[in-house]
């Protein structure tokens, strides 16, 4: 991370010179996740580090108390803007909507390095006010990200996707009875991943026995199978002991380009790629309604690039949210099989604490590792002379 003299906290902390991280509260809703648990803070505070962290009022994942006993210290919930020059501000999601010039460096998912809906106006934020964006996601070593939430967020976008398939198996016997479809019903945190992969168990067992079912079990294609979040989510699919038969996708299966008739020949598509360039699209509204074998209906995409003009999910626009995850892109009805969209790009949210813990340890692993931080700068500046030069 540079400041103002381009010093970055893994020389910093290499040199033992004071470094300030002051760990804000999440603004999106539901954001219970943390970039820093407590153990971690302990570390820092060891190692000579200030730590500040923002009194939570979103539930995070590890309380207040937790921080301040190893040595933290309790600010303001939302305070960073006045947080000292040379503090560094940590988070993980969007920054809260402004447009004030923007003077600290900030660690965070910026959403806004490849094009994003809102990039040039965040960015000219962070150009005005001369700080500089970290973007967690573009923190590499070697062309790998050194820190991931991506097999968390495998794990739940999978899970997502099964349940609104147990969903839709519900809403078939009451739209059958003349009834219309209701929507799905929020997702919830869980305590562990045991705990999510035995509700999904239950209700997958509790579908079979729903009256003229006639899939018993269900297909599930995973696209990206080879990475983080695609292992992450045949990794769930095993554990549900065969309830689920896994289609395990990636670059060989889609070198000829799609759209694939295979995806809506399964009843479940999870897409988990990380989307670098223009592709074709995997799956399209055409592709969807011109198979007559079509069996999908549930779509879970993991990797959320709705907002990029290179979507490769071309039947849909919108996120969704825990409140309302189904986005119906066909409407059930007694003559036409449904389909619906899950496009949340917090996912591991739900699964906070694990999620947190793992994705941690990572970072802290990278700390004073001087290329990562680097070449994040590079990012940075890189998108910055896009927007000087438009």
């Amino acid at each position: 991370m540079a400041d103002s003299n381009t010093e970055h906290i893994a020389k910093k902390a290499r040199e033992n010179t004071p470094v300030h991280v002051w760990l804000r509260d999440e603004v999106k809703p539901h954001e219970q996740r943390t970039a820093l648990t407590p153990e971690n803070a302990a570390k820092l505070v060891e190692a000579g580090f200030t730590v500040s962290v923002e009194r939570t009022t979103n539930d995070r994942c590890f309380p207040d108390e937790e921080y301040e006993k190893v040595g933290c210290t309790l600010v303001e919930t939302g305070s960073w803007p006045k947080a000292p020059k040379d503090a560094i501000i940590l988070g993980l999601k969007e920054l809260p909507e402004s447009t004030e010039p923007i003077s600290h460096d900030h660690i965070f998912f910026a959403h806004c390095f490849k094009g994003q809906e809102g990039w040039r106006e965040l960015m000219q934020r962070f150009l005005s006010g001369g700080g500089t964006i970290y973007d967690l996601e573009f923190l590499k070593r070697d062309g790998m990200r050194v820190a991931a939430f991506g097999r968390p967020a495998g794990i739940i976008g999978c899970a997502a996707g099964v349940l609104l398939w147990t969903h839709q198996q519900r809403q078939r016997v009451r739209v059958a009875g003349g009834e219309s479809a209701e929507p799905m019903a929020p997702l919830r945190v869980y305590a562990s991943e045991d705990a999510l992969v035995a509700h999904v168990r239950e209700e997958l067992e509790a579908v079979r026995q729903l009256p003229g079912q006639t899939c018993q079990t269900p297909v599930a294609l995973v696209m990206g199978a080879l990475g983080r979040v695609g292992g992450g989510a045949v990794h769930f699919l095993q554990r549900l002991g065969g309830l689920v038969e896994i289609v395990a996708w990636d670059k060989e299966e889609t070198a000829k380009g799609g759209p694939f008739k295979e995806i809506a020949e399964a009843d479940i598509f999870i897409n988990s790629i990380y989307l670098e360039a223009k592709i074709a699209p995997f799956i399209d509204t055409a592709t969807v309604l011109n198979t007559p074998t079509r069996r999908l209906t549930a779509v879970s995409d993991v990797s959320c690039d709705y907002t990029s003009p290179n979507n490769p999910i071309a039947i849909y626009q919108k996120g969704t949210s825990f409140e309302e995850p189904e986005d119906r892109v066909i409407e059930h009805t007694a003559d036409q099989l449904p389909l619906a969209v899950i496009a949340i790009d917090h996912l591991p949210t739900l699964l906070p604490r694990e999620s947190s813990v793992n994705y941690g340890e990572q970072m802290y692993a990278n700390l004073d590792t001087d290329p990562v931080w680097q070449g994040a700068k590079k990012d940075f500046l890189r998108i910055a002379a896009q927007v000087s030069s438009d």
